[in-house]
């Protein structure tokens, strides 16, 4: 038996998983994902929870005990590859948009800001705040005038996101929490992958928790994706991570949607969702509620900045997190201007444990809520993620780069860590609202 990995066992634990399990994740191979923080340990950790929450689901619904789990093998190539898959994509051959061009660092009068106006409302929101028109140059003077901190507070009162950068790192936020409902439910039973015929309601958007379900995807659930239609993804952000399902539209709105939806929860087994606290309350979308109605479902649910405290109704992203939990920071240059992970590993790291979080919860036989934030990863990976030494030397990520024909055309991607859905996404909302026969 190998010698349990230290953030394995971390993640593992607060999963609620057995302790004798943590021992039999192993890894091999290069790895990239090096920088001033342990994001290469992190990131490896979450893919080895999360095929051992699979390996763990597998032998329970083969009539087994958690403990007849299979040894997971991790590739750090595979993991480093998927962990910036975002920038791995090409669509026709062409390279995506990441950020717009307000999304950035800009200097204040007394430090930094972090912006993000990737979407076209939420740049509106941040020009309006600040009286300015829609240009970087705008943008930069009126920020250079300001306090980072009345700069955060304008915009967010706006409706924008906009974060001074600290270099004290954030309120403690834990990594996993376990909300127990009724419980008292069954695993599945017996499947060719271990989430064959789960059914995933898919309420969130951007990356982590379309990695979260993508993955489950790829382990065999019927993914199903829920937008509004007046609050578009964006195609590269789709093309990235709408693999492992379909996307349909409904307006929660009017009465017909909400009854199409309520259609798809009496059978799914598992919801998944992506917002801030609260927010999905008003369309009967909180845990609590959910799990009254249905009482063996298994909730998801994520935000940016944890479930409590002063943060904790904000809307963010991994790299908002980044700079308002100390790291941006932490990965300044030499000229003092902040820096970034070598990867988004919030969201990828978060969307793998969601992810583990789900079939765990399916083999104890569901019924129960659980949560997780960007920044409760962030919280882990500053305070308790371990060094694991130095990675083996010489990785390269094209033996995980793919391609495929999809709903945009043919697409250049990474791979996943637990191997390939076979084909591409269709396009944003392009499927119907229902689930695959089992």
């Amino acid at each position: 038996m190998t010698k349990t990995d230290g953030a394995v066992a971390q993640a593992w634990e607060a999963l609620g998983g057995s302790g004798e399990l943590a021992g039999r994740v192993g890894f091999r191979g290069p790895s990239g994902l090096e920088g001033p923080l342990p994001v290469r340990e992190l990131a490896r950790a979450c893919v080895g929870v999360c095929g051992l929450a699979a390996a763990e689901l597998a032998a329970v619904r083969a009539g087994g005990t958690a403990l007849d789990a299979a040894a997971v093998e991790v590739d750090e190539g595979a993991v480093a590859t998927a962990f910036v898959s975002e920038r791995h994509l090409r669509v026709e051959g062409r390279a995506p948009v990441t950020f717009a061009p307000l999304s950035g660092f800009w200097r204040a009068a007394d430090g930094w800001v972090r912006t993000h106006a990737n979407y076209p409302h939420h740049q509106a929101a941040l020009v309006r705040a600040l009286g300015v028109p829609g240009t970087p140059e705008a943008l930069r003077e009126a920020l250079a005038g300001r306090s980072a901190a009345e700069a955060q507070e304008a915009v967010y009162a706006a409706g924008g996101l906009a974060v001074a950068v600290t270099p004290r790192y954030g309120e403690p936020q834990p990594l996993v929490e376990w909300v127990r409902g009724p419980g008292g439910g069954r695993p599945p039973g017996p499947g060719a992958l271990p989430a064959s015929g789960v059914r995933v309601l898919d309420l969130t958007r951007v990356i982590a928790g379309p990695v979260a379900t993508r993955t489950l995807g790829l382990l065999g659930a019927d993914v199903l994706r829920v937008d509004s239609p007046a609050l578009r993804e964006a195609d590269d952000a789709h093309a990235d991570t709408g693999f492992g399902k379909r996307s349909a539209l409904l307006d929660l709105g009017d009465a017909a949607g909400r009854a199409e939806l309520d259609r798809l929860l009496a059978t799914a087994d598992v919801v998944v969702t992506g917002y801030r606290p609260g927010a999905l309350d008003r369309f009967g979308l909180g845990a609590g509620e959910l799990l009254e109605r249905f009482p063996r479902l298994v909730v998801a649910q994520l935000c940016a900045w944890g479930w409590s405290g002063s943060w904790a109704g904000r809307r963010g992203f991994d790299s908002l997190v980044q700079a308002g939990y100390g790291i941006a920071a932490r990965c300044a240059d030499g000229d003092g201007k902040p820096g970034v992970l070598p990867a988004q590993a919030l969201d990828h790291g978060t969307g793998y444990l969601v992810a583990a979080g789900v079939m765990r919860a399916l083999a104890e036989g569901g019924g129960r809520a659980l949560r997780f934030s960007l920044a409760g990863t962030a919280s882990w990976l500053v305070r308790e993620v371990p060094s694991a030494g130095a990675p083996v030397p010489g990785y390269a990520p094209e033996p995980w780069l793919r391609e495929t024909g999809s709903g945009y055309g043919v697409l250049r991607y990474a791979a996943s860590p637990f191997g390939d859905w076979g084909r591409g996404p269709s396009r944003w909302g392009a499927d119907g609202a229902g689930w695959l026969a089992r």
